[in-house]
């Protein structure tokens, strides 16, 4: 059984939402209200899509047989100077999405092992649930590179001096998109690894 790409990219643009939305209510919750004030605190996809990164460009690593799919969406804005404890606060919004996607594979890989505790392996169910704990899996390993505009990047500004903080940002501005398709097309090799060794040991599927 195959999982049709139009689902597949359904369950990465959910999981991208999961992901971003997690930010904002991070942010809230040390005192910014923009992604409220924005309408952005909501997990309608609509309000959250990026054509490119939620749509071409998963499109285009299926029928590339990437091996893999990774996305995103519209980044929920939010004000660091808004933050209380901004120094505590700034490294927890960035880890907040990718904490998220890791909860929703744990969440689905204990499902997983449930369900072949109990003889289900062969379900149909099985393979979607898999998919969506590989994907969630990827988007919290691909964010916590430590390259801007990635959750890593920022996490890695709160230990950094303000001057190299400034210049990592000014190339984020520049060259993000960039930056991000080079990741794509030049780690998968280095990153691949980690998230099938990490996806085993939330499924326990080989």
């Amino acid at each position: 059984m195959q999982i049709d790409v139009i689902f597949q990219i359904l369950i990465l643009l959910f999981s991208v939402v999961i992901h971003e939305v997690s930010h904002g209510f991070t942010a809230l919750c040390f005192g910014d209200k923009t992604a409220q004030y924005e309408g952005r605190l909501t997990l309608n996809p609509f309000k959250h899509l990026d054509w490119f990164g939620s749509v071409i460009l998963p499109l285009s690593l299926y029928l590339l047989n990437a091996g893999f799919m990774i996305g995103w969406a519209k980044p929920v804005p939010y004000n660091p100077y808004n933050l209380k404890h901004r120094n505590i606060a700034e490294p927890l919004v960035a880890l907040a999405g990718p904490a998220s996607n890791i909860l929703v594979a744990i969440i689905f890989g204990i499902i997983i092992r449930a369900m072949t505790y109990f003889g289900y392996i062969n379900s149909p169910l099985i393979l979607i649930f898999c998919f969506v704990a590989l994907v969630n899996i990827s988007l919290a390993i691909f964010n916590l590179i430590p390259i801007p505009p990635l959750d890593g990047s920022k996490i890695l500004f709160a230990f950094l001096p303000a001057r190299a903080r400034f210049k990592f940002q000014a190339v984020s501005d520049r060259f993000g998109y960039f930056i991000i398709i080079a990741v794509v097309i030049f780690l998968p090799n280095f990153i691949s690894p980690i998230i099938f060794s990490l996806f085993r040991l939330i499924t326990g599927i080989n």
